[in-house]
């Protein structure tokens, strides 16, 4: 690989970014300055257009116009990894071709949704999306909203590949992730905010965090924690946060996480349909919203409790 797709470190906390919206547009201003306070905040890289940033109501454009906004903002001071699905490989491949082109640092991709392939069409259309780029890819498994799961040995079939450096695991269920950590020589992230600690303290190697965009600077340090050894530390710290984690999927993502970057006034409050627009998140998921934000936002880091 050139310099221009040098390979980041894929660890860490990552934060699959929201799409701000204004009046039914993508609204860049708002899209910067969050990309931008967020890897102030410390935070490893940024997904765009992942499930949070709403990518399947986002046409071509629209996911161009939100990449290229957000890479103008970070600069290099962050890689930038571009999520893409889709469950036709011809178009997919032709997709990947189109967002190589833009300098990303890697693709999140899930499994193809709907048609429910094998394993080996899952194995044979994850290398063509391959061979259309020489830029990392993150697996993405989400069962739940692609219908299929990558089993273990698709999984580590794909891993002798050095362009599949990483898995982003969704599903709640810490055997797979352990297995995953064990017999796999990819990085593993979780996809399950919740089980962000279990995870790290498997020997995961981070987490791609839709939580994380209220306090970053907290998901961060629950991550060097547990690379420090700190466990008792990471585990207070994480128990402190859960409830936020917990109100944040008590509704359908990313309406909590609109919500509570509305109440800080990073954003304005607005989804597409089917999500509901200008009314996103209940008035009572926000009551109790409005008062785990507080709490959250009043915490410390770590080394200010002393």
């Amino acid at each position: 690989m050139n310099s221009a797709t040098a390979m980041p470190s894929f660890n860490g906390i990552w934060i699959p970014l929201v799409t701000p919206f204004r009046g039914g547009v993508i609204d860049i201003d708002a899209a910067q300055r969050l990309a931008v306070r967020l890897v102030d905040k410390g935070i490893q890289g940024l997904v765009v257009c992942g499930t949070t940033g709403e990518a399947a109501l986002l046409d071509d454009d629209e996911q161009a116009t939100i990449l290229y906004a957000v890479q103008e903002a970070v600069g290099l001071s962050c890689p930038v990894v571009m999520g893409l699905s889709g469950s036709d490989t011809r178009a997919m491949t032709k997709k990947v071709a189109r967002f190589d082109q833009t300098g990303v640092a890697g693709f999140l991709i899930s499994p193809p949704s709907y048609v429910r392939p094998s394993q080996q069409g899952m194995i044979m259309h994850f290398l063509a999306l391959a061979a259309a780029t020489e830029r990392p890819i993150i697996l993405y498994d989400i069962p739940a909203r692609t219908g299929v799961e990558l089993e273990l040995a698709t999984v580590m079939t794909l891993a002798t590949d050095p362009q599949f450096v990483a898995i982003k695991k969704c599903g709640g269920h810490l055997s797979k992730m352990a297995e995953l950590v064990n017999q796999t020589p990819l990085n593993v992230l979780s996809g399950d905010d919740s089980l962000l600690f279990a995870t790290l303290c498997l020997g995961g190697h981070g987490a791609i965090s839709a939580a994380a965009h209220i306090r970053p600077d907290l998901f961060v340090q629950v991550f060097q924690l547990v690379q420090a050894g700190q466990i008792e530390q990471a585990r207070t710290l994480f128990n402190a946060l859960l409830p936020l984690i917990k109100l944040l999927f008590s509704e359908p993502n990313p309406a909590p996480v609109k919500a509570a970057l509305a109440l800080q006034g990073h954003i304005q409050e607005e989804l597409r349909l089917p999500m509901l627009p200008m009314l996103p998140m209940s008035s009572e998921g926000k009551d109790k919203l409005m008062v785990v934000l507080d709490q959250v936002m009043a915490l410390p880091v770590w080394s200010q409790k002393s």
